[in-house]
């Protein structure tokens, strides 16, 4: 048995250390280290979800969401359905998150989530997210401005043409990938019709 008990003031000084040494991303990571603590009880979905993602190709996918976001947990559903592990944060300043996460106001949706080192704003189709990290651009993420129909999670029987963005951390954007009625229509997108009430 080690005769070395570390006193509570070393304790907190060790804790400093290890806080700093995350420190390069400065405010967005002290942020993320308040979260952190906030959910360290580690609820049992989120020990499932990365479970999930440890036996998945893709990265955990954390979206944060409002309490009352009904397309916004469809849109979770989706993700899911396409391979990856899903965590949900229920939070009431998502514009905070959407600040710190870096989403140009242009770009903002209903919810925010991250994968892997990306950023995911709004009703992106997995298939963006997966070539996305596939292809590891040089870009903070992917946003699908609004809330179109017959994006994933806003399924409607009218759904219209839309485009997913590739944003940089100056607020600049470029198409990632256009997206057409007909191919909402093909997919099966109508079968959540209905499910995204409530924001």
């Amino acid at each position: 048995m080690s005769r070395f008990r570390p006193t509570a003031h070393f304790a907190l000084l060790i804790s400093a250390f290890l806080l700093s040494a995350c420190g390069g991303e400065s405010k967005q990571a002290d942020s993320q280290h308040a979260e952190h603590d906030q959910h360290a009880q580690h609820s049992p979905e989120e020990h499932a979800a990365h479970t999930a993602a440890a036996d998945s190709e893709y990265p955990l996918v954390t979206v944060y969401k409002s309490p009352t976001c009904g397309c916004c947990s469809a849109w979770a559903d989706h993700m899911r359905e396409s391979g990856f592990a899903v965590h949900t944060i229920d939070r009431q300043d998502m514009e905070v998150i959407k600040g710190e996460k870096g989403v140009p106001q242009q770009l903002r949706s209903c919810h925010t989530a991250t994968v892997g080192d990306y950023v995911i704003e709004g009703h992106v189709p997995a298939g963006d997210v997966k070539k996305l990290l596939a292809e590891k651009p040089d870009a903070t993420g992917l946003a699908v401005p609004g809330m179109p129909l017959g994006s994933p999670g806003m399924e409607h029987p009218r759904p219209q043409d839309y485009a997913s963005y590739a944003f940089n951390d100056k607020g600049e954007a470029k198409v990632f990938e256009k997206h057409s009625a007909s191919e909402a229509k093909m997919s099966g997108f109508h079968k959540h019709e209905g499910e995204h009430a409530g924001h």
